[in-house]
């Protein structure tokens, strides 16, 4: 049967790409322009390229706000994995009602409200014991606080619905209860692990509100620069780093669209080959 094209749902598409990609366009072709204006055309130039290389609080920023995304995302991966774990292979401990309301809050909670309150807990916590002081730590602990959620959710679906009798099956042979673990059901959640890390650390580096309430003088991550820098009009540098970042977001996109595609190309041969 001869499949056609609906002239009503291409026009959808175009337009749901449009709406999605325009905008993306008229950033980079505007990082290329040579007047600091935004609504002039001065000219095709890559200056503001040059000029972000010598701009040491962009630079800062960023390596700052990849240095929190890297550490908050994996301390997040290791607390939710973990939690995961006590909600779905423990059914009955006390607590575990808390623990699933301490789960599920972060998801629907404001920002704002998760911000003003991790506020007052650091301040409360440095005026007793000291510590901690408003930078780099603070922003890591607020940041871990909200992914781990994601991550606990995550992690939490993949491993309801994995074969628990492969790792039964593992210690029924001679294995222990953790090297069956990391042998038989870590692999099988490896996927979920991943993504949930690349899920807290997008969330990480994109983070503005809370961020904003916890960091502290000289911690200012890519973001809140952006937003600072862009409340007094936008300016061309930001332009070209958000230009490089995209085009970086989009290379490991097609990088892992690749890979995934010649994995998939791999197992449907090897199951060919099986099958004879």
């Amino acid at each position: 049967m001869e499949r056609r094209f609906s002239p009503t749902l291409l026009t959808i598409l175009c337009l749901g790409i449009t709406v999605l990609y325009l905008p993306i366009l008229v950033l980079i072709a505007f990082s290329f322009n040579a007047s600091p204006l935004v609504n002039v055309w001065g000219g095709f130039s890559t200056a503001w390229y040059f000029q972000l290389l010598h701009n040491r609080q962009l630079l800062q920023a960023a390596l700052l706000s990849l240095e929190v995304a890297v550490t908050a995302s994996t301390a997040a991966v290791v607390l939710g994995t973990m939690a995961a774990i006590a909600l779905v292979r423990f059914a009955r401990f006390r607590g575990r009602l808390l623990l699933t309301g301490m789960v599920n809050a972060p998801l629907v909670m404001p920002e704002i409200i998760t911000g003003i309150t991790q506020l007052l807990l650091f301040v409360s916590m440095l005026q007793m014991f000291g510590w901690p002081h408003r930078g780099f730590t603070t922003i890591v602990l607020s940041h871990v606080a909200f992914c781990s959620a994601y991550v606990t959710i995550t992690v939490q679906s993949r491993l309801q619905t994995a074969d628990r009798s492969l790792e039964e099956a593992a210690m029924d042979l001679g294995s222990g209860p953790a090297r069956a673990f990391l042998e038989i059901t870590l692999p099988i959640l490896m996927p979920a692990i991943l993504s949930s890390w690349l899920l807290s650390f997008t969330l990480s580096l994109d983070d503005l509100v809370i961020s904003s309430f916890v960091s502290g003088p000289g911690a200012s991550t890519l973001p809140m620069v952006i937003y600072s820098k862009v409340k007094l009009g936008v300016s061309p540098d930001v332009n070209a780093l958000a230009s490089l970042i995209i085009c970086a977001v989009g290379a490991c996109v097609i990088s892992a669209g690749y890979f995934m595609r010649r994995a998939d190309q791999r197992r449907a041969l090897e199951m060919q080959m099986a099958e004879r």
